[in-house]
């Protein structure tokens, strides 16, 4: 039976990773993806033990975390309704995950980014699950119907609600991450040094700025902010209540580069941009959320 526990570890760290981005792009927040994947682990235990034989492991252990993770959406939706202000995803930078940590895929390529986060958001939990098995880690419709109970015409159905829907918000291909990374510090110089001409000129008309501060962390908004006189207007008056003392780390986040506003050597705000084809900045998502900064880490603490 040792052998067995043994051989079993070493599958399901063999799949941590996949497993990890699933529940992460169906959640949001790494600490719930955890306790997820925890429980996934002590399901695959007993499994084990109790010797019945798995002919396709990635779709059982999958199946697993894919229910556990859309119970937990009822559980994170009642949590949201006494949150303070707005709700964004938990940042997983890709400079604070350690390789075998789980979180590694996160960062890769097909990983959601923070703009796609949100708009999944707006998704019924299964038309999420649905959308992010086929859209984003290429399961086929058959498999996925074994996973959430449903047959395959329906998974179909929601499949192609799901597409529309974030085909109509988010039309575009992504923006070269040199060209975000460019943009980014455009932006910040002007936010940060206050330039009103400069942030105008780098700004899309439909901008839109969202602030997770949790009722703890700084906070410029209760809602988010539309357009562009607004959201400069914003940091304006960010930049005239002093900035001093604060500085700019760069990192990235799912693979697109963003800023780390630092306080001393503790983090203070993850920005991440939207960044149209044009250049200009379409979405800025600033997290401020105390907690959800707990694993940026400042890679130069002699600051």
């Amino acid at each position: 039976m040792t052998d067995a526990v043994d051989t079993a570890t070493e599958t399901f760290l063999g799949y941590r990773e996949l497993l990890f981005s699933v529940v992460y792009n169906m959640l949001g927040s790494v600490a719930d993806t955890e306790d997820v994947l925890q429980e996934a682990w002590l399901a695959w235990q007993a499994r084990v033990r109790g010797g019945e034989p798995i002919d396709n492991v990635r779709a059982y252990l999958t199946r697993i975390v894919v229910n556990q993770a859309l119970a937990r959406r009822s559980v994170l939706a009642r949590r949201r309704e006494d949150y303070v202000g707005q709700w964004l995803p938990e940042p997983l930078l890709d400079a604070d995950t350690a390789v075998g940590d789980g979180a590694a895929s996160v960062v890769r390529a097909e990983s959601s980014s923070m703009a796609m986060l949100v708009v999944l958001e707006s998704l019924t939990p299964l038309e999420r699950a649905v959308f992010v098995l086929n859209e984003v880690f290429a399961y086929p419709h058959t498999e996925i119907a074994d996973m959430v109970d449903r047959s395959p015409a329906a998974v179909r159905q929601l499949a192609h609600r799901a597409r529309a829907h974030v085909q109509a918000r988010r039309p575009r291909t992504r923006v070269d991450p040199r060209v975000t990374r460019e943009v980014t510090e455009r932006f910040v110089d002007a936010a940060m040094g206050g330039d009103l001409e400069k942030l105008l000129a780098v700004l899309a008309p439909e901008v839109t700025l969202w602030t997770d501060g949790g009722g703890t962390g700084p906070a410029t908004s209760l809602q988010p902010v539309y357009g562009r006189a607004a959201v400069a207007e914003v940091f304006l008056a960010v930049a005239a209540g002093g900035l001093d003392g604060y500085r700019v780390g760069w990192r990235t986040v799912s693979g697109d580069p963003c800023a780390v506003i630092f306080d001393g050597a503790a983090p203070l705000a993850v920005v991440v941009l939207d960044v149209a084809p044009d250049d200009t900045v379409l979405g800025i998502y600033s997290v401020t959320n105390p907690a959800k900064l707990t694993r940026v880490h400042d890679p130069d603490p002699t600051h």
